[in-house]
């Protein structure tokens, strides 16, 4: 959801925080929130299940620090283990609160370390877009044999699919699961990798243009991509809030007034949605009017003047999925209901390996994601919305993804991705498989959780 560049910081100068003592990091309080969807429990163990699955798919090769992989096999990425889905799997297992989910996140923490201080090309603080963690024969022949960690000790870094770029909102989430983790483990190696990351956004990728806030990042060549999104700066938001908690560091809320900036100019009063982002740093990006910006910007701002983006989107993307449907894969007889990514998958008639997208496919982490945030405002109607929507994602995951796999093994649990094909609009889509994004979208909301606030995990 591309959308503003310049490496250079404003004034010149980057926002360079060190780290305070020991007695300065306060420990997460949980702020209120309305608790629990009163979710089926055993649905709610069957997803951490699959999050465990996924950090496991390779045993014999990921024997220490490791990655998940992101979707089922049967998506085609084979063993790729994308940054943002393992924050999101690092923070929902944190969310569980068990000891074995606790384990399991340590072991993704570890991962996410080990890949900013073992890259192949850089020692600046940043993590790519993507990792193998397993084996298999690409497309064209050619064979990746290792798991995610190098002979070299080097981390596999996502080359085949050219997942080699560094992304500001692929940074945050994975700032903000580390920043989480610390605060469960008191683990100074977390805090300080979340610091790195930090540092890395804002040398990297602090706009001096107009409409300021942070620029997308850098592609795989290591030049500046020049979009700034609306998305990412509410991600940089929650994450340099939370980084100036768990640190004390002053810079960090200059850090974040600095991309609430860029969040605040997006925001369409007479519309209320958030547009996404800018393509020039200059000019707004008017279409489409994706889903995202309206869920996360409540769940890291946590204001009412905003919070009318929830409802446009719960009414302007809802979206019925009918097997019926010209274009649906659902199973006959079957139906979901829920929203869709954009205003531009409502409409749109692409095709992905040859498949027509359903204008009417729920896209199912889009939906988690709404009935988290409906549940964190927190009105009467919002809980009655939210229980709703999850009730949707609990069908979805008990009838769709069946006979799918990790690394080979044959899994459960997971919620797929979207309950039939569907475009997002910004140039990829959503299948219907297995994912480890969608599935830890519904753990925080199945147990009532802000995954973007310190103290938002129970």
């Amino acid at each position: 959801m591309a959308v503003g560049a310049s490496s250079a910081a404003a004034g010149g100068a980057r926002p360079g925080p060190g780290v305070p003592p020991h007695h300065l990091h306060p420990r997460p309080h949980p702020h209120p929130h309305p608790g629990p969807a009163k979710p089926g429990s055993s649905s709610l163990r069957s997803a951490v299940a699959f999050l465990r699955a996924a950090a496991d798919a390779y045993p014999e090769l990921n024997t220490g620090p490791r990655l998940a992989q992101s979707y089922a096999d049967e998506l085609g990425l084979f063993s790729t283990a994308f940054v943002y889905d393992n924050a999101l799997a690092i923070l929902a297992l944190l969310a569980d609160g068990s000891r074995a989910s606790l384990a399991t996140a340590t072991r993704l923490g570890d991962g996410l370390v080990h890949a900013q201080e073992h890259d192949p090309a850089y020692d600046d603080g940043r993590l790519r877009q993507g990792y193998n963690v397993g084996p298999y024969t690409f497309y064209d022949g050619n064979p990746q044999p290792y798991g995610f960690v190098l002979p070299d000790g080097n981390a596999n870094i996502g080359w085949q699919f050219g997942f080699l770029g560094t992304a500001v909102g692929d940074m945050a989430w994975p700032g903000l699961a580390l920043a989480h983790l610390y605060g469960v483990t008191r683990d100074a190696r977390y805090r300080d990798a979340a610091v790195r990351i930090g540092e890395w956004i804002t040398t990297n990728t602090w706009s001096t243009r107009p409409l300021g806030g942070f620029s997308f990042g850098v592609d795989g060549g290591n030049n500046p991509v020049p979009n700034g999104s609306t998305e990412h700066n509410v991600d940089c938001v929650a994450f340099f809030t939370v980084l100036r908690t768990i640190t004390g560091a002053k810079a960090w809320t200059r850090a974040a007034e600095h991309a609430r900036a860029f969040v605040e100019r997006m925001w369409s009063r007479a519309d209320g949605w958030f547009w996404t982002g800018t393509n020039d740093g200059v000019e707004i990006n008017r279409s489409p009017v994706p889903l995202d910006p309206a869920t996360w910007s409540w769940l890291a701002l946590r204001e009412r003047r905003y919070g009318g983006a929830l409802d446009w989107a719960a009414r302007a993307l809802a979206v019925t999925d009918r097997s019926s449907d010209e274009t649906s894969q659902l199973p006959d007889g079957l139906s979901v209901s829920g929203v869709t990514f954009s205003t531009a998958s409502l409409t749109s008639t692409a095709q992905y390996n040859g498949i027509t997208v359903h204008p009417q496919g729920v896209w199912l982490e889009g939906t988690a994601q709404l009935a988290t945030s409906l549940l964190d405002r927190g009105t009467r109607r919002d809980r009655l919305r939210a229980r709703a929507l999850l009730d949707q994602v609990r069908h979805a995951q008990a009838s769709l993804g069946g006979g799918q796999h990790l690394g080979g093994a044959e899994v459960t649990g997971g919620v797929v991705a979207a309950s039939s094909l569907l475009d997002s609009g910004f140039g990829f889509g959503y299948f219907q498989v297995q994912h480890v994004g969608a599935t830890s979208w519904y753990v925080f909301g199945a147990t009532g959780t802000n995954p973007m606030r310190w103290g938002g995990l129970r």
